[in-house]
């Protein structure tokens, strides 16, 4: 990968997209650092470190700590991403905008404009609604993280429009970011600024690790201790090395049906007789049964969250607390049931048996040993059942090994005392990371690829 980058600044038209793409992702990581007028950003990050297992800790993660401390960017990509799914649902189900979408050029790009206007729609109302929340947190002392004190009703209700406004333009700013990176850079726009939201956490766990081991060596037993937090650390790198590694075979796995075409004579030319394969990917969902998953299963947690509930009680809420807790059973099989239930969703309105089976029938194309027409598209639904179950497994593994190992230590005291609780990645991010690695770098190479080819005339 490294050389692949390496190569890649020698073409001149190459090293100008990877510059344009890192000055879009500085000005991105600047725009998650601007405070959005009357909040307190500092105030809102000490209070958040009490959310980190709530829905909003997986916001957090998303937006590049910007969540946490209500900058302009906080809203992240979220509203875009929703908007996307919405229209690709929508496209399914209205028969209209599925005409649209294969109308060519022209429909999808009209597609793309009222994604745009449906992701300005749903930043005013995620901006409303994070606004509420703000005005809902309470220091200690009773003070606010919105700084009204004193306002009167009309001012108040300025300020409110004022922040709104700042995160709605917040969301359609990021959206017009990776819009740039598609048609000037390198990449896709989107998974580009997921990928930097993503591994700009990475300078914090790292300086966190250091300190750990740096306040060790001042305990009663420096030399002991050092060397215990350091093979921790040590054990949590190699874990999260081999996690990667697994990550990057399933993602480049794929089942590979063989298509055979018939010959046929066009004029005086024959064309087909050769023998080619249909690619269906082990991992063609990425990261969506994921992120619909954990989105679910921590709504009862996050509703708690608003009210302030306090797990010491011993009330209702207290219990449900406990049950939706990321360590607990319930959560960690919830989470294991949904990603794969989703991801046979998400497969059913992205990929369809019967259009591909068309399509090879039209183009004199067959798969050896089925007939063309409706035993092919149920030869291929089965394939892809299996595939699914597989690809589902290997998700739902993948998000919760680490919810997993965090609850295992949570019940083992010895384990606790060694400081062996919270990995630092979780499945989506681990996903995220590699997929847009992988990704990128396959469209470096065949950029290159493309420059390089000389042709049979030279």
């Amino acid at each position: 990968m490294i050389e692949t980058f390496k190569n890649a600044f020698k073409i001149p038209e190459l090293r100008a997209k990877l510059v344009f793409t890192f000055i879009i992702i500085i000005l991105y990581r600047v725009g998650s650092a601007i405070p959005v007028p009357f909040i307190d950003s500092a105030g809102m990050a000490n209070l958040f470190d009490q959310m980190d297992n709530t829905i909003f800790g997986y916001l957090n993660i998303l937006s590049g700590n910007a969540f946490s401390q209500a900058t302009l960017f906080a809203l992240g990509i979220q509203p875009y991403i929703t908007a996307s799914i919405i229209m690709q649902l929508l496209t399914v189900a209205i028969p209209a905008l599925e005409r649209l979408q294969k109308s060519g050029d022209d429909g999808r790009k009209k597609i793309t404009q009222i994604t745009r206007y449906v992701t300005v729609l749903l930043g005013l109302i995620t901006g409303y609604g994070y606004y509420m929340y703000l005005g809902s947190l309470r220091f200690q002392d009773g003070t606010g993280i919105l700084n009204t004190v004193g306002f009167s009703g009309g001012e108040r209700f300025f300020v409110g429009v004022v922040i709104v406004a700042c995160y709605s333009a917040g969301s359609a700013l990021i959206m017009w970011l990776g819009e740039k990176i598609n048609e000037s850079g390198i990449g896709n726009g989107i998974s580009m600024i997921l990928f930097t939201n993503i591994i700009s956490m990475l300078p914090t766990t790292v300086a966190s690790s250091v300190n750990a081991i740096i306040s060790r060596a001042s305990g009663s037993n420096p030399a002991g201790d050092v060397i215990m937090e350091t093979v921790k650390w040590a054990v949590i790198a190699a874990v999260a090395l081999a996690l990667v590694a697994f990550v990057v075979f399933m993602s480049n796995a794929e089942r590979r049906l063989q298509v055979q075409y018939s010959k046929r004579v066009v004029g005086r030319k024959m064309y087909g007789g050769q023998s080619t394969h249909l690619p269906i990917k082990v991992n063609m969902s990425g990261v969506m049964p994921i992120i619909f998953a954990s989105s679910i299963v921590s709504v009862p947690i996050t509703v708690i969250s608003f009210i302030n509930a306090n797990p010491e009680h011993g009330t209702a809420l207290s219990v449900v607390n406990s049950l939706f807790s990321p360590t607990s059973i319930l959560y960690i099989s919830l989470t294991f049931i949904l990603i794969i239930a989703f991801s046979y969703f998400y497969i059913s309105i992205s990929f369809n048996p019967v259009e591909v089976s068309n399509n090879l029938k039209k183009n004199g194309g067959f798969i050896p040993g089925i007939r063309p027409g409706k035993p092919t598209s149920d030869y291929i639904s089965k394939i892809l059942n299996k595939i699914v179950l597989i690809g589902g497994l290997f998700l739902a593994f993948v998000a919760v090994f680490p919810l997993t190992v965090n609850a295992v230590v949570s019940i083992i005291p010895a384990l606790q005392s060694l400081g062996l609780g919270g990995l630092a990645f979780g499945g989506s991010s681990l996903l995220i990371v590699v997929g847009v690695a992988l990704e990128t770098t396959r469209e470096i190479e065949a950029q290159m690829s493309m420059r390089h080819y000389k042709g049979f005339l030279e």
